[in-house]
């Protein structure tokens, strides 16, 4: 834990303090943040960091170490109201407090804490403010090392993509039975090879199944590849064994053995207009220094494709938060699932990847991912331009 940073973090947010909160480890944030090993936790403890001076620790005295790696005087409790009344006692002389909650569960990331929690800490007439900022920053801001990661991971992923393109075109062409798993195991190969790692997937959709948008194909149902066929690939990876690597996440589509129709053509070019509209959004805002929220960025996508009449088609955000996780924890590009008003913070990463999907038919997605910098933001791979010809 950085407690110095969490403290300046506070402060220029206005915020009295940060109170952070567990039972059976159901806050994974509280651990990363605080750098806390997780353990088996059967009682409940809180631990607040308030914007000055030295945190405070409250646990059960049965559980009496769990935040002793941590600085700060501790408590102890046994009875629910000595609980409450050490509880209260910790926060007196703050106001607003910063918890990992939001209203109206607009930002459910991070909405880790019961809402009888919060009801309690109310109850000692404190402003409870939600934590999401601040997550944000201590969860998505990622270190240049980090960045590199993803560079890294761009490099190989790119070229394991365009493998894969190739394999399939010679499958076909040699007429030889190719499905859409056999696509998936081919690129996770490819991934291990390259020395990265993806948890799950990756996504092969042909046809049809390219209009699901979180299509997974397996060993007992799986489309096969032809000749005329639509093919939508969707791969993440990131550097194996670096416990801290970020992910890169992209998606591209094409036809086998023909050119595309007027239809599918139309479609793509659509999907493309609305990708780069958000991308030009965010580079022209970290261009003039302008703070920019991730509904703002889902906006400049959508109203593109909302412009050409096919808002009911694009059924999901534009974009997630890449971190050490694949969907981290910062803004995310929303304003249809949510209204993301979490900023578009330096040195992170998002994906941006808007699609049109038509059940029965095609869909067709394009992803790629930004990095942001102090006075610039950049995409971090090719952006495809035109549908592939396999």
């Amino acid at each position: 834990m950085n407690l110095d940073a969490l403290q300046s973090a506070l402060r220029d947010q206005h915020l009295d303090g940060w109170l952070f909160y567990d039972h059976h480890q159901r806050d994974p944030i509280a651990y990363r943040i605080l750098g806390l090993p997780l353990s088996f936790v059967s009682r409940r403890w809180y631990y607040y960091v308030p914007a000055q001076g030295e945190p405070k620790k409250l646990v059960h005295r049965i559980e009496a170490g769990k935040l002793d790696s941590l600085p700060g005087e501790k408590e102890e409790y046994s009875s629910w109201q000595e609980l409450e009344a050490k509880l209260e006692a910790m926060l007196r002389g703050s106001k607003t407090i910063a918890m990992q909650f939001s209203p109206r569960n607009a930002i459910m990331y991070v909405s880790m804490v019961d809402a009888g929690t919060v009801d309690l800490v109310r109850s000692f007439g404190k402003d409870v403010r939600s934590s999401a900022d601040l997550v944000s920053i201590f969860e998505a801001v990622l270190t240049e090392a980090q960045i590199e990661t993803h560079f890294a991971a761009q490099r190989k992923l790119d070229g394991v993509l365009q493998a894969a393109w190739k394999h399939i075109g010679e499958n076909v062409r040699a007429k030889r039975e190719l499905t859409e798993f056999d696509v998936v195991r081919f690129l996770l190969e490819g991934i291990e090879r390259e020395g990265l790692f993806s948890d799950h997937g990756p996504n092969c959709s042909v046809g049809p199944n390219a209009a699901d948008s979180h299509y997974e194909p397996t060993a007992e149902l799986s489309r096969p590849i032809r000749s005329g066929d639509f093919v939508l690939i969707d791969v993440w990876a990131k550097l194996a064994n670096d416990p801290k690597a970020v992910w890169y996440d992209i998606t591209w589509t094409g036809v086998v053995d023909r050119e595309p129709t007027e239809r599918e053509q139309n479609i793509f070019q659509i999907v493309k207009g609305a990708r780069d509209a958000a991308i030009a959004r965010v580079e022209t805002a970290y261009a003039a220094n302008e703070p920019i929220a991730g509904w703002q960025a889902d906006d400049a996508a959508r109203n593109v494709i909302l412009a050409a009449g096919m808002g009911q088609w694009f059924t999901h955000r534009t974009g997630h938060n890449i971190a050490v996780e694949l969907h981290g924890n910062g803004a995310h590009l929303d304003n249809l699932e949510t209204h993301d008003e979490r900023l578009l913070l330096p040195n992170t990463c998002f994906s941006i990847e808007p699609g049109l999907y038509f059940p029965g038919e095609f869909g067709v997605r394009s992803e790629v991912n930004m990095i942001t910098r102090p006075g610039k933001a950049v995409v971090s791979g090719p952006c495809q331009t035109e549908l592939l010809r396999i």
